[in-house]
């Protein structure tokens, strides 16, 4: 390693991380795409994080000189991972970082479907006084699949048992007690679940993972809350089965694509709750805790160690 190292860094992360940075490091401060693209060439250390992937990807294959490659996203769906895998690049992702407000926007979105506050909401601004309770669900005493077991899988458990949800997690490996269940355990009882929880990461193997024969299978009346991306259920089959009614309801945080285009389905539907993807970026503190991750493993980086939260470009995640 030379003595100095050049780093490609995101605009954004610049007041948490700048005064914090060693002496070896040359950083080079992006604020767009084009910028970006302009600053990964010889850069040993890269930052692309954008809303656009195909722009991320674009400055990742102009970084010839990459070794270590950051990112404040959990979910590494579309970048170009065997290509970095090819070139030997380290990549380490956000896992955790987004985990406790996700965490609470699941919680969020499961009183509010109780609780029909949605309508709540509406009669305020009819300023109408309501007689009765639009929804009349507890949370108490109900049952949860939890699909997704990482760092926001395992909030969202501990925020569940709070309130005495009865949940079932589903993980690389089940256990014999039936409270865990591996990847082809859980299709057969999907029927016990009132609320069915997406919390995966988006890898070949859970694109589509709910379909018409999940959604078929169901509870009548069960909730399905989306909080991974919208590769992983089938859309229309969800618009399906909440137009005639097979579920209850569902609280999409995330859809495919995103945005969600003006005259979508799901848009109108009166049981659809599109949140937009704001579940991570319902805090103040994300670049904040990124950047301090960052620099921990800068650290790491210059003395050769491993670096954490390093993501398994074979799996994706």
């Amino acid at each position: 390693m030379t003595d100095t190292v050049v780093a490609a860094l995101p605009a954004m992360v610049r007041p948490y991380v700048e005064a914090h940075l060693p002496a070896w490091l040359l950083p080079r401060w992006f604020s767009n795409k084009q910028e970006a693209l302009v600053m990964a060439s010889g850069a040993r250390i890269g930052w692309f994080d954008m809303y656009d992937k195909a722009a991320m990807a674009g400055a990742i294959a102009a970084a010839g000189d990459l070794r270590w490659l950051n990112s404040l996203i959990a979910g590494m769906d579309g970048l170009p991972l065997e290509d970095l895998r090819t070139r030997q690049v380290m990549v380490t992702n956000g896992v955790g970082i987004n985990a406790i407000t996700i965490a609470e926007y699941v919680l969020m979105g499961m009183l509010t479907i109780a609780k029909g506050y949605r309508e709540v909401v509406r009669a305020q601004d009819r300023q109408e006084w309501l007689k009765d309770a639009p929804g009349k669900v507890e949370l108490f005493g109900s049952r949860a699949l939890l699909l997704g077991f990482g760092g926001i899988g395992q909030l969202v458990e501990e925020r569940l048992k709070a309130f005495q949800v009865d949940v079932t997690v589903v993980r690389r490996r089940g256990d014999p007690s039936g409270r865990i269940l591996g990847p082809d355990q859980w299709r057969p009882r999907l029927a016990e679940f009132d609320w069915v929880i997406l919390a995966v990461p988006a890898t070949p193997e859970t694109d589509g993972m709910v379909g018409t024969a999940e959604l078929a299978a169901m509870k009548p009346g069960a909730v399905l809350v989306n909080v991974a991306r919208g590769s992983v259920v089938d859309q229309d089959a969800v618009v399906d089965a909440l137009r005639h009614k097979r579920l209850g309801a569902a609280f999409l945080d995330v859809t495919d694509p995103e945005p969600l285009p003006a005259g979508h389905p799901l848009w109108s539907l009166d049981n659809a709750h599109i949140t937009m993807h704001l579940s991570g970026r319902s805090q103040s503190r994300m670049f904040e805790r990124a950047g301090q991750r960052f620099l921990d493993n800068l650290a790491r980086f210059r003395a050769g160690e491993p670096l954490q939260y390093q993501v398994d470009l074979a799996l994706g995640y």
